[in-house]
């Protein structure tokens, strides 16, 4: 059943070329395909897959559209912030980051944006979680 499929996210690109740079010079993400309809497909961990779909300017949600695990939060933005990644820092009743990361319960997280608009998200799982 579908819990045992491969999956692919698809995400809305005003512009899948600066898109596909960001998400492979920038995120370290390996190129695969790209469709006939320009849609860009790039390799994830686990044998899942990310697709980069033009879409119109404006397409992009409010929200946290993909969030990558990983096991040391800290050196992850260091080295996205070497390659010009800019991370958001909020200030908000629920949600507050300090150097970036906000701290909710046994997992850490920081959210940064792609060329396009859309939020991503690194986040390490801490103590019985990890």
């Amino acid at each position: 059943m579908l819990t045992a499929t491969k999956t692919t996210t698809m995400l809305p690109v005003e512009d899948a070329e600066r898109a596909g740079r960001f998400y492979s010079d920038m995120l370290g993400l390996k190129p695969v395909a790209t469709g006939a309809d320009g849609t860009r497909i790039f390799e994830l961990g686990q044998g899942d897959s990310l697709g980069l779909m033009p879409a119109e300017k404006g397409a992009q949600t409010a929200h946290t559209v993909l969030s990558f695990e990983v096991p040391d939060l800290e050196s992850e933005i260091r080295e996205l912030e070497g390659k010009g990644v800019h991370f958001e820092d909020y200030d908000m009743p629920d949600l507050k980051t300090v150097n970036h990361i906000a701290t909710m319960g046994n997992e850490r997280a920081a959210w940064f944006c792609d060329t396009e608009g859309n939020i991503l998200c690194l986040h390490e799982l801490t103590g019985d979680e990890a």
